[in-house]
């Protein structure tokens, strides 16, 4: 088994290398002829060596003078492959490290680009911690062999040369040569088959250590408020103690292989003096050949240790590029069409939801799905605004997904202006629709980044009137620095109800003709949201461009009531459509739930104070039934 693991690892590691070498081929053969010229040069080194000993120094002792011109040609010979060597090693490592982080800054783009290409539904099977890992330290272990490899190419060349050389030289000296470097090989391999596991299991567990970070720091809040400090603390400190054994074991391995390759090549400089002295009692080799061979295994070690060097990260290569490839062959990515929505003058979009059930895939492949919408059935005529209510786990959310198409129905047809949002292509989708999500993601930018997320033709002109129309143009204006204000990493420095009318002041910035609001307004005064709503309705561009058409899930009365239909939702379906007014009197379960709805308001009003308030635009009256 443990033989056959390490061929398996050994075959698949080596496809990884190739797959490599066909990405960078250049590169590759430009690190290659460095690596080839250092070895030439090695080899060379150690005859120069043996003939300047034998050829200059030794007669010059024995004649007791130094001829000058010969040893003037030594320092020549030793200089000039000195230089070489020096011109070997720059090509090979600068080839090596240029391969190396381009393919792993190749592949990072590559493993992000699948990210955003995947649907939601794959995501929510995968921890962010571990799509992190993936993109970081799985892509840097993939091609951390990459490194040593053109040294090892370029050391194989200068073996096969140098036991070439050595038969040349003696043929009693070669058999020694081929008795240590076959050792070395093998003792590389047996080092790769017992590191193998440990190098899957330590990457597995870094994905795991990075998972469990970050879901501790997402969910600091929950975390400091339910005291649970120490039990995260603990989680972590039990799987990062997991990760520190597994390290170990991989250093413990390597504390025991690195000295056994260090001490062969040892012996078997300690063998060739032996036999060297032997062969020339006999007369069969010269001072000179026997000081070159010594000199060529000492100067061999550290060289032949490259080979050792990629057989060791092979393990950990392969772990690496399973863990990146299971994101590269994903399936499942979302394919557009080719027609676009793209009208003259602007107008406000008509959303249809035609007959359309939706369930979430399983986390694991042998559990059943979970169907959150069945048969659902309504639209949002042009230029109005048309509520969804329900209560918690009816579908409201998934159903703003839809209309946005960050997931297909199974069933059914999701239509813009009467085309399937599958037949558009993404560019006229974004430019037509857009989502405000229950939580507001800011970057950690300006306002003005933030708002405008570098969309070409929105200047600040655009911002501004975007800000005023997210009732948010106030509280920028009175930042330190206004647009060009760093809000920090998730919008920290801003208030909770202040992130949501910037992140409505970014979908409005794009000018949609269809936006949906997904509970975006919930931590805002309610009649901030009613002065928003209201702004959205009337609102045209300077231009005099209609208002959006708006689906939004609303909670509150007051919003509920502004909208001229409310869709009444539970367990996924569609249980009644109309005015607010008439779904009160006539649905009980709908006036339950308002009513429901109003007295969670009247009490988070009374122990929650929100930022600011704000007048009822001019005219409007909201009517509220008891």
């Amino acid at each position: 088994m443990a033989s056959r693991t390490s061929r398996d690892v050994l075959v698949r590691g080596l496809a990884v290398l190739g797959r490599a070498i066909r990405e960078e081929p250049r590169i590759f053969a430009v690190a290659v002829s460095g690596s080839v010229l250092f070895g030439a040069m090695t080899v060379a080194s150690a005859y120069v060596v043996g003939a300047v000993v034998g050829d200059v120094v030794v007669p010059a002792i024995e004649r007791g003078a130094v001829e000058v011109g010969a040893l003037a040609l030594a320092a020549v010979a030793v200089f000039g492959i000195s230089v070489l060597r020096v011109a070997g090693i720059y090509g090979r490592r600068l080839g090596a490290g240029y391969m190396q982080y381009r393919l792993q800054a190749a592949y990072r783009r590559r493993v992000t680009r699948r990210y955003l290409e995947l649907p939601l539904s794959w995501h929510h099977r995968n921890a962010t911690g571990t799509l992190l890992s993936n993109a970081n330290s799985d892509v840097e272990a993939a091609w951390h062999p990459i490194a040593p490899l053109p040294f090892a190419v370029g050391t194989v060349v200068m073996l096969v040369g140098a036991v070439g050389l050595l038969f040349a030289t003696d043929w009693a000296l070669a058999l020694v040569g081929l008795a240590v470097f076959p050792a070395l090989f093998a003792l590389n391999v047996a080092y790769s088959r017992r590191m193998a596991p440990r190098q899957a299991r330590a990457q597995r567990l870094r994905a795991e250590v990075s998972g469990i970070a970050h879901e501790s720091f997402d969910g600091a809040l929950v975390v400091k408020t339910m005291g649970r400090e120490a039990q995260e603390t603990d989680r972590f400190a039990s799987r990062a103690g997991e990760l520190r054994d597994s390290l170990v074991a991989v250093g413990r391995l390597r504390g025991v292989f690195d000295p056994l390759l260090e001490t062969l090549p040892s012996l078997g400089t300690l063998a060739v003096l032996v036999v060297g002295a032997i062969r020339l009692r006999q007369g069969a080799i010269s001072v000179a050949e026997l000081i070159s061979v010594a000199f060529l295994f000492t100067v061999l070690a550290f060289p032949v240790r490259a080979i050792g060097w990629v057989l060791a990260e092979l393990p950990r290569s392969v772990a690496g590029w399973d863990r990146v490839r299971r994101v590269l062959d994903a399936t499942g990515e979302m394919s557009y069409g080719d027609t676009t929505l793209d009208v003259a003058p602007p107008r406000p979009a008509s959303l249809t939801f035609a007959g359309v059930r939706f369930g979430y895939e399983p986390a694991e492949a042998h559990l059943p799905g979970t169907e959150v919408l069945g048969e659902v059935s309504f639209t949002v005529p042009a230029g109005k605004i048309v509520a969804l209510v329900g209560p918690t786990g009816s579908g409201k959310s998934t159903i703003a997904g839809l209309a946005v198409r960050l997931v297909d129905p199974r069933v059914g047809a999701v239509c813009l202006d009467g085309v399937d949002l599958r037949r558009l292509t993404a560019a006229s989708l974004a430019g037509t629709a857009a989502l405000v999500a229950q939580v507001p993601f800011v970057f950690d930018d300006t306002v003005r980044a933030n708002v405008t997320l570098d969309r070409p033709g929105i200047g600040d002109d655009d911002v501004w009137a975007a800000l005023r129309l997210a009732e948010a143009d106030g509280f920028v204006a009175a930042l330190p620095d206004g647009l060009d204000t760093m809000v920090g990493e998730r919008g920290t420095s801003l208030s909770g109800g202040q992130r949501q009318r910037l992140t409505l002041a970014r979908a409005l910035a794009g000018r949609p003709r269809l936006l949906v609001l997904d509970d975006a307004t919930s931590a805002v005064d309610p009649r901030v949201e009613a002065a928003i709503l209201a702004g959205l309705r009337s609102s045209g561009a300077d231009a005099g461009v209609p208002a959006a058409s708006i689906l939004v899930v609303a909670y509150r009365r007051a919003t509920i009531a502004l909208a001229d239909e409310v869709v009444y939702l539970e367990q996924g379906r569609v249980l009644a459509r109309g005015p607010h007014a008439e779904l009160l009197a006539t649905v009980p379960g709908y006036a339950d739930l308002v009513t429901a709805y109003e007295q969670a308001e009247v009490d988070h009003a009374k122990t929650e104070t929100y930022e600011e308030t704000a007048p009822l635009p001019s005219g409007l009256e909201i009517e509220v039934d008891r």
